[in-house]
């Protein structure tokens, strides 16, 4: 066990494509953290084939489980707690994590946590500085376009969401068509600071709404390109990428400004896989300095998926109460509570 005022969470992720484990110390402190990436698996499939997926956790749990408290220079023993993603994900890859996690929180009589994703990538940000409340939290991953409100720890409204594709969905789709290979978001973002913006594309749902769509604006993408190939004209790549990225960003910044004024925030953090991109950062910087709020985005190593965010995120849950029982099951599709 950890010393008093120490709370040492062990944390396990595998909703998608990453095996990871991680230990953090008192939801803030990364102790160690090691990743089996599956990238260069997938990438002949042009994106994550769930069966190929979970087999390949199965191959790498306890590996990673072992290398982590090594790393750490730990055993079980001096852990607090087990934090495990139990949802939202792919359902076979979640049930390695989890069934690993309910089977050392048995076997050690150590209290099961169990951990929204959503939440993980949202808790990343603790692991930089500490959170202040209320906050918005603007989520933008592969699954995942939201905005929630917190008024304290654990505590989630969500503002609204994406009605179709999410931002990250749509990146790597958009990156398919104009053939680049998977994963195809972060290769649009680095040709998008090189092209301008030439193409024309609609900016999808302006509206008076907290909500999102990235669906219509896909398929601009895809229709552009098939209309310029019938005519023979060759895609510039950079442009097409600037001019995607422009619009996709200043649908994400157009509520993102609303909610800020409409709900008195002072205090804006950025969560998920796309928070990555050198585009949106710079956008949401500029939307922070000209609004004089506060603006936090965890380094590219907390915003992709991994398992310090599930353990960091597993502390405040922890203390908010939340514990599961051997009956916890994975949910591929859950709400943020």
């Amino acid at each position: 066990m950890g010393k008093e005022n120490e709370m040492y969470i062990l944390g396990i992720e595998s909703s998608c494509d990453e095996t990871s484990v991680s230990i953090v110390k008192n939801g803030t402190e990364e102790i160690a953290t090691v990743i089996a990436s599956q990238i260069d698996i997938h990438k002949v499939f042009g994106g994550v084939v769930p069966e190929i997926a979970s087999r390949h956790h199965i191959k790498n749990i306890t590996i990673v489980l072992e290398e982590c408290l090594h790393k750490a220079n730990m055993t079980m023993e001096e852990i607090d707690a087990i934090a495990i993603t139990y949802g939202p994900g792919l359902i076979g890859s979640l049930l390695i994590g989890l069934e690993a996690a309910k089977t050392l929180a048995f076997i050690h009589n150590k209290p099961l946590i169990p951990v929204h994703h959503i939440a993980g990538h949202i808790y990343a940000n603790s692991l930089v500085k500490e959170l202040k409340f209320p906050l918005l939290a603007v989520v933008v991953s592969g699954g995942h376009t939201e905005l929630i409100e917190m008024s304290n720890h654990y505590k989630f409204k969500k503002l609204g969401g994406t009605l179709d594709d999410a931002i990250g969905e749509c990146y790597d789709k958009v990156a398919r068509v104009i053939g680049l290979e998977y994963p195809g978001g972060p290769k649009i973002d680095k040709l998008a600071t090189i092209g301008k913006k030439t193409y024309k594309l609609p900016v999808p749902l302006r509206d008076d709404s907290y909500n999102f769509s990235f669906s219509g604006l896909k398929s601009a993408v895809i229709n552009l390109v098939h209309n310029e190939e019938q005519r023979g004209n060759k895609i510039n790549k950079e442009n097409l990428a600037t001019s995607f990225q422009v619009v996709a960003i200043e649908s994400i910044t157009t509520k993102v400004k609303k909610a800020i004024i409409e709900k008195k925030i002072k205090n804006v953090i950025v969560a998920g896989g796309v928070a990555a991109s050198q585009g949106l950062k710079e956008a949401m910087q500029q939307l922070a300095n000209e609004l004089n709020v506060e603006l936090s985005i965890p380094p590219i190593k907390y915003c992709t998926d991994n398992a310090t965010m599930i353990a960091a995120a597993g502390y405040y849950a922890y203390l908010d109460g939340r514990i599961a029982d051997s009956t916890l099951n994975a949910k591929s599709q859950d709400k943020l509570i």
